[in-house]
């Protein structure tokens, strides 16, 4: 199967092509490579938007000009060729094409629906049969539901003994098959939205909700009652012996009393009492929940409850509570509720639903269609190598070549049918990848946002590691270069004020430190380069050797060394000895490493100075001046 993304060579000829076809004009040439004006347009454009002084044309040009002589000289590099940089702007260009690879209209319709649920309340019964773990299971357990549905339909038996004997969820089969309220965003959608689109007393047909299959019959429909936020008490009785619960209600009663009475502050005694550690660490508060999110009778009386109300004790499968109910609310807006229900979306088949449903449009647009008779075909006669699995837009795959992908998985089954089957399915998969990749291409024609995000982040990949590598990283490991450039500049470089400059040794213990010390003395003059790496050799993790430079008042270690300040409290640290090895008192930087962060900054500059001087004696760029005036 093809792997997107288009090449930077391709990627150059799409650019240039939709250049061509949309009149978009040449501004420049660099090493030969046309740059339309939309381009430097639209990234005119975004870098004034970021800049508190907006650059003028003719200063902005120069640095573009910069911009596009790096990556030249990176493709002159091959960098544009590397798996990492394929892979790397694979991934973006793959993920920045997703939101315009959609069917947005169906994922608005979706959203709509969603919410549209939310506004009422469906109470529903069900039968659930496993859906079996291959085709064949699925679809003898399919016909034995619809079978269950018909004789339900017909009256020879009812939905309640169908689930009774039948139904595979263990919690509702012993009533019949009675579920409670489905609210929105608490199941599957696929069982959630049969639910919402079944009418009261009928059954609904069989639906898939990757948990199982159901149908599904509706007892009631009711407008939704919104959200309650409240607290409570528990007091548990699940495992406890039957000889104790009697104290257990009286214990709970004793409790009613308390938050009954006038001034009492329920939250204190919920945190005091409660043995719901969850909610008893915040006053017993549950915050916000909606109908069916607690188990009954909770739920019910939580929302027959006035606000600001008491309730009286009352048992649960889990233990006695009370309940305050604070405050209500209804089903928020739409737009509230919108980012809401997108997170939600991303989280089922909804949010692959847009996609899916784009896919197969674009199949169409690109004439693809898959040969479904030629898996078997292929699998009886392996020598038909003319065998086509689909064509696209008139160019035919054929199932050999599938076939070849596939042994290169080692997933190939031996037994024909699975192979065909196993054929099929990696032809579907592999038309629809050509699908996408060319839709992709397609993007990179018709939509400017899209072809100007996307090269603009393969020119930042680009740009970015040939800097890495003339400048930033260059800097970083040039110490000789660096320490050279220091030299030559020395008169730039100055300190306000003197600066204590030293190693300073830290041992565990006054023996440790009594020991590197004669051991750092016989080592004569430290070099800087091995000092630390040789005292850790010697002495592992019972020491550690910190190269210094701080002027008075930035170190109290250092003011005590070398500015004659008291001997700063060690406290409990495990760095309470130390001493220092070649420690003196400057008045101005005596090598690169004393002010290594500007040198290293002006030594990248010189760097990238340096660079550009080559880079452009060795492209020709040739700027259209005319073209360049029609920049807006």
């Amino acid at each position: 199967m093809k792997k997107y993304f288009v090449s930077a060579a391709v990627l150059g000829a799409v650019l240039l092509a939709v250049s061509a076809k949309n009149n978009d004009p040449v501004l420049m040439t660099v090493n030969g490579k046309k740059v339309p004006l939309s381009e430097f347009e639209y990234l005119y454009k975004k870098n004034n938007s970021q800049q508190l002084q907006p650059q003028t044309i003719d200063e902005y040009v120069d640095m573009f000009v910069n911009y596009k002589l790096k990556v030249a000289d990176a493709e002159a590099a091959g960098l544009d060729t590397t798996e990492a940089f394929n892979q790397e702007l694979t991934k973006y260009c793959n993920d920045l094409a997703r939101p315009y690879l959609r069917d947005q209209a169906l994922a608005d319709s979706l959203a709509k629906a969603s919410y549209e649920h939310t506004l009422e309340t469906v109470t529903v019964s069900h039968v659930m049969l496993s859906s079996g773990q291959s085709a064949e299971e699925y679809d003898k357990a399919y016909a034995a539901l619809d079978s269950l549905r018909g004789a339900i339909i017909a009256g020879n038996t009812t939905f309640e003994d169908a689930a009774s004997i039948y139904s595979v969820d263990r919690a509702s089969k012993v009533r019949g098959g009675f579920m409670g309220p489905v609210t929105a965003g608490r199941f599957p959608w696929a069982f959630e939205d049969m639910a919402y689109n079944t009418k009261v007393g009928e059954i609904s047909p069989i639906v898939n909700s990757g948990f199982g299959l159901h149908i599904i019959r509706v007892e009631k429909r009711e407008p939704a009652k919104g959200e309650v936020h409240a607290a409570h008490i528990l007091k548990l009785t699940r495992d406890i012996p039957e000889d104790r619960i009697p104290a257990i209600e009286a214990e709970i009663d004793s409790l009613y009393k308390v938050v009954s009475a006038p001034g009492a502050d329920f939250a204190e005694v919920a945190s005091r009492e409660s043995q719901d550690p969850g909610s008893a660490r915040k006053g017993g508060d549950l915050g916000w929940f909606g109908p069916g999110m607690m188990v009954q009778p909770f739920d019910s009386i939580s929302f027959a409850m006035a606000d600001g109300e008491i309730s009286k004790p009352f048992k649960t499968n889990f233990g006695y509570h009370i309940i305050k109910r604070y405050e209500h609310r209804g089903v928020a807006g739409f737009d509230e509720m919108r980012e809401q229900i997108n997170k939600q979306m991303e989280r089922d088949i909804r949010g692959v639903m847009p996609e899916q449903r784009r896919l197969e449009q674009l199949a169409k647009q690109f004439k693809a269609e898959l040969n479904p008779t030629s898996f078997d075909a292929y699998v009886a006669n392996t020598a038909d190598k003319k065998l086509n699995a689909y064509t696209i837009n008139g160019k035919a795959v054929t199932v050999a070549s599938i076939a070849d992908k596939l042994n290169a998985t080692g997933m190939a089954p031996a037994e024909p049918k699975a192979l065909a089957e196993a054929l099929r399915q990696m032809a579907q998969a592999s038309m629809y990848e050509d699908v996408m990749e060319m839709a992709r291409e397609q993007l990179l024609q018709t939509n400017a946002e899209y072809r100007n995000l996307t090269n603009e982040y393969r020119d930042g990949i680009l740009m970015f590691e040939i800097s890495n590598r003339n400048v930033w990283d260059r800097a970083a490991k040039d110490t000789e270069g660096l320490e050279n450039f220091f030299r030559a500049h020395r008169d730039y470089y100055k300190f306000e004020s003197p600066k204590y400059k030293a190693f300073i040794v830290f041992a565990t213990s006054d023996s440790t430190m009594s020991k590197a010390k004669e051991y750092a003395e016989s080592l004569g003059t430290p070099d800087p380069a091995t000092f630390a790496r040789m005292m850790t050799d010697k002495f592992g993790r019972d020491i550690k050797v910190e190269r210094v430079i701080a002027a008075k008042g930035e170190n109290p270690i250092t003011d005590f060394l070398g500015f004659g300040q008291p001997k700063p409290a060690s406290g409990n640290s495990r760095w309470s000895f130390y001493f220092p090895v070649a420690g003196k008192v400057i008045d101005a930087p005596e090598d690169a490493a004393d002010v290594k962060g500007a040198v290293t900054n002006d030594y990248q500059s010189e760097l990238e100075r340096e660079w550009l001087d080559r880079i452009h004696k060795k492209y020709k760029v040739k700027v259209n001046k005319k073209v360049l005036k029609e920049v807006k």
